[in-house]
């Protein structure tokens, strides 16, 4: 595949309608409802379970009300849901024809595997990883251990059209691709390359790879600072914590974390950032000038993704040997609560227009939590 991209084709099977109200081409982001109380002072209370044909490896929300999980090859999917509702409102097939794209070379079924995903500003579209291209030019096989090398063929992403549910573009990038996390501005996308110890720079406008910048072992998580230029990335394997200038191309070493740092999370200042160290147990609080680390917490057992809330008092990390869901006040890094949830979390998202905590359960089910009654002594434990 060539570093080119071509859209407006219509790709995806579509499987149910989204709501009138979704129809339309957004634009400009929905405005959140009004804050509540700080959400280091509310509970969580479990909502509703969501099942059916999903093996979520991670669940984003949008800022506008549309939340989306991401299906793996197990179920070759992205589902889209509407966050007051609850509602499936679309089932997004992973299977393509790259021809249609852009990549006349690659004619015929591929199928690809939705790993995770990055909304727009606005909204109208996600940005979703595919963890390997199975179809015409596929290359070797793709596995976690990356046994095959070189002979893994690139992966791409894929841009969803939330409205109309379909993929629109498909963006060639490294191999096994896996976090995807977005400039403040909307321009830039880094997407983690696991297997070639990378990260892609993607020119969203342009729709295309404009670098790729060299880091450690198994490239997981990454944020973006508000200069929309330097980056934080975690090398998993390596046990590492990378600054990366997405201009010139530059990588440096800051940390060395503990085993298996794996995800980063922004305050909404951007002053501070939060790691996970899944094979140590550990939460690190982070200075974004220096990469230091301030503080640190243990969590359950293997915590993996987090999600903060909108007003930054609250984090909510997955620990996925334990089957819980943590919520952790920011002020203190002290555990506020821990909720029983389905077997394997590996994903979480806070959904700012409701107030509620998405879970993505590997297992095959999304946990929902309602987070905005105080904790006055009448919520579950």
């Amino acid at each position: 595949m060539a570093l080119v991209l071509a859209g407006g084709m219509v790709a995806g099977l579509v499987t149910a309608l989204l709501p009138a109200e979704r129809t339309g081409s957004a634009q400009v982001a929905v405005e959140e409802t009004p804050p509540g109380d700080p959400s280091n002072t509310t509970r969580l209370a479990h909502q509703e379970r969501i099942t059916g044909d999903i093996t979520p490896k991670s669940v984003v929300a949008s800022s506008d009300g549309a939340v989306i999980a991401n299906n793996m090859m197990y179920s070759h999917s992205s589902t889209l849901y509407d966050a007051e509702s609850l509602e499936l409102t679309a089932t997004v097939s992973d299977t393509v024809d790259l021809a249609e794209f852009g990549y006349p070379d690659r004619a015929g079924e591929t199928t690809g595997a939705p790993v995770e995903a990055v909304f727009s500003p606005d909204g109208a579209y996600a940005y979703v990883s595919q963890y390997s291209l199975k179809g015409p030019g596929e290359g070797a096989k793709a596995t976690d251990d990356c046994a095959n090398g070189e002979r893994i063929g690139r992966s791409a992403v894929y841009r969803l059209d939330v409205a109309a549910g379909e993929w629109d573009q498909v963006i060639e990038v490294g191999r096994i691709p896996k976090f995807i996390s977005l400039s403040p501005d909307g321009s830039i996308a880094l997407v983690s390359n696991w297997c070639d110890s990378s990260v892609s720079v993607v020119d969203l406008a342009a729709g295309e790879e404009i670098s790729e910048i060299p880091v450690d072992s198994a490239p997981r998580g990454s944020v973006i600072l508000p200069d929309n230029r330097t980056a934080y990335v975690t090398a998993m394997y390596a046990d590492e914590l990378y600054r990366v200038d997405l201009t010139t191309g530059e990588s440096e070493l800051v940390l060395e974390t503990g085993r298996k740092p794996r995800h980063l999370v922004l305050s909404p200042d951007a002053s501070r950032m939060y790691l996970t160290v899944s094979g140590d147990d550990r939460l690190l609080e982070l200075d974004t000038a220096t990469g230091e680390v301030l503080r640190e917490a243990p969590t359950g057992r293997e915590p993996r993704t987090m999600a903060i809330s909108s007003d930054g008092t609250a984090l909510y990390i997955v620990n996925y040997y334990a089957n819980t869901l943590s919520k952790v006040d920011t002020e203190t890094l002290e555990e506020i609560q821990t909720v029983e949830v389905g077997q394997n979390p590996i994903g979480v998202t806070y959904e700012p227009t409701q107030g509620r905590v998405w879970v993505a359960n590997y297992s095959g089910s999304l946990d929902v939590f309602d987070d905005t009654a105080p904790a006055d002594g009448t919520m579950e434990p």
